[in-house]
């Protein structure tokens, strides 16, 4: 579907939600696009470009109405290579604690990256006279409606003033150098480098200025954490912290996690990631359950928005053989143990400790 490749894993048609097979993002630091994953809230609209259209209002701003042309020719372009991470990446490690009903089953896969291609949203909003203040908040409206809304409403949400005004956060109209394909956003999409893909919004067609963050579902009620302490039985749609940053994160694509491999030197590959202003530093691979560790080959970075490859060579032995990977960023901080201490009813941001498990022959 969607001019994916034959071995996308996909979870839902309608909505569209798939992502590649782990192998398949190996050694592709930019995702080919019949590759990159797909998170969709609703069904995929269809605009031709001739027939787009952007509002940008607020009332601290002189309304504006953008027409593609308008967009791609009165603000300069730039460009940006960025990595894209779904919040719910991973979340098969919450499902082996507890299950999860009615949210899918995201592996590592719901995380790639493309050079997108667009406008700098704050050449945009400087237009419309936003003022610098940075208690506002950029509100984004799109047309895909989704009935996994209470009520069902169209996708929207909401970041920081001073996050939309960073030079790295785009209205994007191309990607990998190909103009942006529907399913991915097009004919304008927003980029938002280092948080949550949810908040980088798909099929743009209005902008809001305000005092408070998007009242939009998605921003208001869903893509939220609860308190550690906090009961999921009794709270309210709003209760906990809004997602915003990626959390770091990194997982072994190849060979993938249950694959039976040949004993002798065996080389693992796999990816770390660090949202908005951290980057990856370090990658570690234990044998022993995390006893002890060694360091991984990392490869550079493409951009500081971007993920980093990693391998590490070892030697196996006929019989089970379990690694566990953990990545350090340029904080100091490292990944949580494991999942069971991050498990939530939505299932988002598990970013534990990785583990590939592989039967020696």
């Amino acid at each position: 579907m969607w001019d994916k490749r034959p071995d996308t894993i996909v979870h839902e048609r309608s909505p569209f939600n798939a992502e590649p097979a782990p192998s398949a993002l190996c050694g592709h630091q930019i995702t080919p696009v019949d590759t990159f994953y797909s998170r969709n809230h609703g069904p995929i609209p269809d605009i031709a470009t001739g027939d787009w259209q952007l509002t940008i209002d607020g009332p601290a701003t002189t309304p504006q109405a953008l027409s593609f042309a308008d967009l791609t020719t009165g603000f300069g372009t730039h460009e940006v290579i960025a990595t894209l991470q779904c919040a719910g990446n991973r979340r098969t490690g919450f499902n082996r604690v507890h299950d999860i009903p009615g949210e899918d089953p995201w592996g590592p896969g719901a995380t790639s990256t493309a050079q997108w291609r667009g406008a700098r949203l704050r050449d945009v909003l400087r237009a419309t006279g936003v003022p610098d203040d940075p208690s506002l908040h950029v509100a984004f409206g799109a047309p895909d409606v989704s009935d996994l809304a209470t009520p069902t409403q169209p996708y929207g949400g909401s970041i920081p003033l001073p996050k939309a005004m960073s030079e790295e956060v785009l209205l994007a109209w191309d990607m990998n150098g190909a103009p942006l394909p529907r399913v991915h956003g097009g004919p304008v999409r927003v980029v938002v480098p280092g948080y949550i893909g949810a908040r980088s919004v798909k099929w743009i067609t209005a902008i809001t200025v305000q005092s408070a963050p998007s009242e939009n579902f998605f921003q208001a009620s869903a893509y939220r954490i609860l308190p550690a302490d906090a009961d999921p039985e009794s709270a309210r749609p709003g209760d906990g912290i809004s997602l915003s940053s990626v959390a770091l994160n990194c997982d072994v694509l190849a060979p993938q996690d249950g694959a039976t491999v040949p004993a002798g030197p065996v080389t693992l590959r796999g990816y770390a990631f660090a949202g908005d202003d951290r980057t990856v530093e370090r990658v570690e691979v234990s044998r022993d359950g995390g006893t002890t560790w060694a360091p991984a080959d990392l490869q550079p970075a493409s951009s500081r928005w971007s993920w980093r490859f990693w391998s590490f060579s070892l030697r196996a032995a006929p019989g089970p053989l379990r690694v566990t990977v953990r990545a350090w960023d340029s904080t100091g901080s490292t990944q949580p143990e494991t999942a069971a201490a991050l498990w939530n009813p939505k299932g988002y941001a598990n970013n534990s400790w990785a583990t590939a498990r592989y039967d020696v022959t």
